[in-house]
């Protein structure tokens, strides 16, 4: 299996590493660009599909000259793929943004037999940083930008996989975005002592897949959507704040992390639907 693009071995010393996840949705492909347009940027995508991918990156290095982007492929909504995909990493990786998620109509669960929106968009954020730790730490100063939404809520410890729970696929998303704003939290805190910043934002809104599913349209542009993500990913506030979430540029109060007991319960949860728990510190 291809498990990464030809143009791996390109790499500028002197280069800005990002990661980009969900890289051929709507707003992952504008991050993914507007990022590869930036000056001595090196953008590496993590895709499932690999004609989309290379298509992605051709129509990424087409757009913007920069020919230091490729990608790797990854299904983040399984824990080895992810432990995979951290292994064959070489050398730092600056900034980490989360951005893949789904939104499937019915309940689907994984092959680890996870439901698949809580596997992908809160387990596969957490795992990613999880097992990233140690390279964002010795790359540090590093961030991490978690795109999580303003349509959040209906968090549910006791039943995150909608078990007891009819299941909503709205009310599914709604959750996972709400356990991304709580998690950046939690990291933001453990990775601070290490310069390495985590922040939350909404992306915007775009007519997408994941829109769509949900039942919406959208009325912003991707590129409009890949604004914050972007910013908080190249610009100093992304590295000077740590912990806090952020709508259209600008910090907005997140009043999921003031109730530190289920942050921190959250955090152990996941954690420990990883095997061997969590490496950070």
């Amino acid at each position: 299996m291809i498990l990464s693009s030809d143009l791996s071995n390109i790499r500028n010393p002197g280069a800005r590493i990002f990661l980009v996840t969900g890289a051929t949705g709507a707003i992952g492909k504008a991050i993914a660009r507007q990022l590869a347009a930036t000056a001595d940027s090196e953008v590496v995508l993590v895709c499932r599909d690999p004609i989309k991918a290379e298509q992605t990156v051709t129509e990424i290095v087409d757009s913007t000259g920069n020919t230091a982007v490729r990608f790797e492929l990854a299904d983040l909504s399984r824990y080895q793929d992810i432990r995979r995909l951290a292994q064959r990493w070489t050398g730092p990786l600056h900034v980490l943004i989360n951005n893949a998620a789904c939104t499937p109509r019915t309940r689907l669960e994984t092959p680890e037999g996870i439901e698949m929106q809580f596997a992908t968009n809160v387990l596969g954020y957490f795992r990613l940083i999880d097992e990233f730790t140690a390279i964002l730490k010795a790359s540090a100063p590093a961030r991490i930008v978690n795109v999580a939404s303003y349509w959040a809520g209906s968090l549910d410890l006791k039943d995150l996989e909608f078990i007891h729970r009819s299941y909503d696929n709205d009310q599914a998303y709604r959750q996972s975005k709400q356990a991304d704003r709580m998690l950046s939290i939690a990291f933001a805190e453990k990775l601070k002592p290490y310069h390495v910043a985590v922040n939350a934002c909404h992306p915007g809104d775009v007519n997408s897949t994941l829109s769509n599913n949900l039942g919406f349209g959208g009325h912003e542009t991707p590129d409009q959507g890949a604004e914050t993500p972007v910013w908080l990913a190249t610009q100093p506030i992304g590295q000077h704040a740590t912990g806090k979430y952020f709508e259209h540029l600008h910090e907005t109060v997140c009043t999921y992390g003031r109730d530190r007991r289920t942050v921190n319960a959250l955090y152990e949860i996941c954690a420990n639907y990883s095997n061997g728990g969590s490496n950070v510190e």
